[in-house]
């Protein structure tokens, strides 16, 4: 048939079919010069994301071939529907999905705080546009703020009566933070425990913190700062402890937030990550470029890691580390082939000469690992989701990490990166930094006369 067309680029016109089965077909189709696209389907229509005449690239989604399991609407809506939600990072990747999704589910009122105003600009007009066009009953409140400024966080908190927090705030470009030590720490740290401890001043009934494989056994500051975040949680489920980390008197309060963690691996299009970047380098004509020829990663959807997410939430009785099914990992270099042959393009190669657009292989970035974990241990349990675990992990009492936490701060406010290290390092199990230090700060000073 496809002698006979003489076809050069085909459109897949098969929106509900099932992800495994477009799977096979791209699968068919990749030996063949063709540009595969695909004409978007209704979810995508009725959100308003993309038209009718828009025909899209082949969505990456397809070529993991794995569909998604449908939500348990009760579990769905548990900490939800008719309730006051606040979503941290609001207009990130993962925070702004969860806002359509929670806004689905009818809340009182979403609160989207966040500090880019462009981020915070483009989520709140997205979402105030469907509000309208669905006749939604929800208030929508955007709130440009920061998650270090902890009175900013309870004044919200307190004002809006706000019954679930879902924290996806976090600096999460590993080669970033690692060459930026002490915003990745203030951030991603205390920036949780800000913003945990005013849920629990605030009554906050549910907290959600939204985390990444990256934290278990990390080599990096990002992952170690992550964890880091899930054993300020852990300890706050388990103590009484004060509103802030050095308040002049402190204010002991029953703690009533319920908080929970939810760990998974990469999304596919979030912003910084591979695929967009594969896309640009293909339009470019090349090279595409890959860190390691073994370097592989764990993926999962957007719009299914934001479902099971609220869901985990719901599950949670206090102190939990719920680890999301990410299905087999997937080789980067595997990744980019497929994406350049569903381009209608070849790969250039020493068996190929005359292909149209190589690989190239830069080597691994500061802090980046071949490949990546979602459990520290072995003790993990089965949940009433087949697509979610509950991992039992060890943690730090709230006085031990206390005292840790305030000696962080200190190295970090001195820019005594070597000594943020060696604390990272007693504070997070498995945590192996490799290489030297790369902050920038360290190492300009270390480089003037």
């Amino acid at each position: 048939m496809l002698e006979e067309t003489d076809a050069d680029e085909i459109l897949l016109a098969m929106p509900s079919t099932s992800r495994g089965r477009r799977r096979q077909i791209l699968e068919a189709l990749e030996p063949y010069p063709l540009h595969v696209r695909s004409i978007p389907g209704f979810m995508d229509l009725a959100s308003g994301r993309v038209k009718v005449e828009d025909v899209q690239e082949v969505d990456i989604a397809d070529l993991l071939g794995r569909d998604p399991v449908p939500p348990r609407q009760a579990l769905f809506e548990r900490c939800i529907r008719a309730q006051v939600v606040m979503v941290t990072g609001a207009g990130g990747s993962i925070g702004s999905e969860l806002c359509r999704q929670i806004l689905a589910n009818k809340p009182t009122a979403l609160l989207l705080f966040e500090h880019s105003e462009f981020n915070l600009y483009s989520i709140h007009s997205e979402l105030e546009a469907r509000i309208r066009r669905e006749s939604l009953p929800v208030r929508l409140v955007p709130i440009l703020g920061s998650i270090r400024n902890a009175d900013r966080l309870l004044d919200v908190m307190r004002t809006w009566h706000v019954n679930t927090v879902y924290h996806a705030a976090a600096y999460k470009h590993v080669p970033m933070v690692e060459h930026n030590i002490a915003e990745g720490v203030l951030n991603n740290v205390l920036g949780s425990l800000y913003t945990a401890q005013a849920a629990i001043k605030a009554g906050v009934e549910h907290f959600v913190l939204i985390s990444t494989d990256k934290a278990v056994r990390p080599t990096n500051v990002m992952g170690s700062t992550k964890r880091l975040a899930e054993l300020v949680l852990q300890a706050l489920s388990r103590e009484v402890a004060p509103h802030l980390l050095h308040d002049d008197q402190p204010v002991h309060q029953v703690n009533k937030t319920r908080f929970t963690m939810v760990r998974f691996g990469n999304v596919l299009g979030s912003s910084g990550s591979v695929i967009p970047l594969f896309h640009e380098q293909i339009r470019r004509g090349g090279p595409v470029t890959v860190t390691h020829p073994n370097i592989t990663r764990y993926f999962m959807t957007i719009p299914e890691a934001a479902q099971l997410v609220i869901q985990a939430g719901a599950m949670g009785e206090g102190g939990d580390v719920f680890v999301l099914d990410m299905g087999e990992p997937v080789k980067i270099a595997h990744l980019a082939e497929k994406m350049i042959h569903l381009s209608g393009l070849s790969v250039r190669s020493e068996q190929n000469p005359q292909g149209d657009i190589s690989i190239e292989f830069t080597g691994l970035r500061p802090g980046e690992k071949l490949y990546e974990e979602l459990l520290i241990g072995d003790n993990v349990s089965p949940t009433e989701h087949s697509m979610i675990m509950r991992a039992d992990e060890e943690h730090l009492s709230w006085n031990a990490l206390k005292k840790l936490l305030d000696e962080l701060l200190a190295a970090v406010q001195r820019d005594d990166y070597e000594r943020v290290r060696q604390l990272l390092r007693e504070a997070v199990s498995g945590y192996a930094p490799e290489g030297e230090i790369v902050d920038w700060i360290h190492m300009q000073r270390r480089i003037e006369p």
